[in-house]
């Protein structure tokens, strides 16, 4: 698959399975325009990407979502491709006193960045004829965690709206898709707190809790993810395309 001269943003791309997107696509031929938090990640990313645009922003900050597509457009001169990868998997339970407050940073991060950067991208995708991919869960299908209710809702709403989305964009020619990957090894587990112990023994529950006894590196996601935005999948849109090793297959109680 050939991204040559294709503009592509990648959110959340400063580690994990964002900068294995993001990589993915400078290796084809792509300009990325890479996006995180944190500048130190992102800069160890950048030096894979060849001359990627680095942009250092919060997705949940309207001015900073508008600062991304605006710097894409001023350095790159068009878009052809938006990857909705940032995320977040704040945990807590309904009866929990800060329940509404994690609730509302998921949402915030997880769904609403995502309508937002779509909304400012569409007109500029219409152009182009590009394509929207946002990453999804497997937890948009089904619960694996009894505290994790803000993030599953975030993930099932996030699927919705891309169909929704799809819909409307079909008659201008850009297509919009969610990949679903299971358990993955990146960082967010990491990011929530967790000390190497609590990390590998997440892992290990979640690699019994597959049909195929492992769980997929960042790498195997962003194959699927160029796939789909590429010329290949040009019949697809409104679809989720599930990477999780048989997650769902299973049922072997919780993470």
């Amino acid at each position: 698959m050939s991204f040559q001269d294709k503009v592509v943003i990648v959110t959340g791309s400063s580690s994990g399975i964002g900068a294995a997107i993001a990589i993915k696509f400078a290796e084809e031929g792509a300009k990325v325009a890479i996006v995180g938090r944190n500048q130190e990640k992102l800069n160890n990313v950048a030096k894979k990407c060849g001359k990627p645009l680095v942009l250092v922003a919060d997705v949940t900050k309207d001015e900073d979502a508008k600062r991304i597509v605006d710097e894409t457009l001023r350095v790159f001169g068009k878009l052809d491709i938006l990857v909705n990868n940032a995320g977040i998997a704040n945990a807590t339970g309904i009866k929990a006193e800060h329940a509404m407050a994690v609730f509302d940073k998921v949402i915030s991060t997880n769904l609403r960045s995502v309508v937002y950067l779509t909304h400012l991208a569409a007109p500029h995708l219409v152009k182009t004829k590009g394509n929207i991919v946002n990453i999804s869960s497997a937890v948009a299908f089904r619960v694996f965690s009894k505290e994790a209710f803000p993030y599953c809702t975030s993930k099932a709403a996030l699927d919705h709206f891309s169909r929704a989305v799809a819909l409307e964009l079909a008659s201008s020619g850009v297509r919009v898709n969610t990949v679903n990957p299971g358990p993955v090894v990146t960082d967010i587990i990491e990011n929530l707190g967790a000390t190497k112990e609590q990390q590998a023994a997440t892992f290990k529950r979640m690699t019994d809790m597959t049909a195929l006894n492992r769980i997929s590196d960042p790498e195997e996601i962003a194959d699927l993810v160029l796939f789909v935005a590429s010329d290949k999948a040009k019949a697809i849109t409104g679809s989720s395309y599930v990477s999780d090793n048989g997650v769902l297959l299973e049922n072997k109680g919780t993470f």
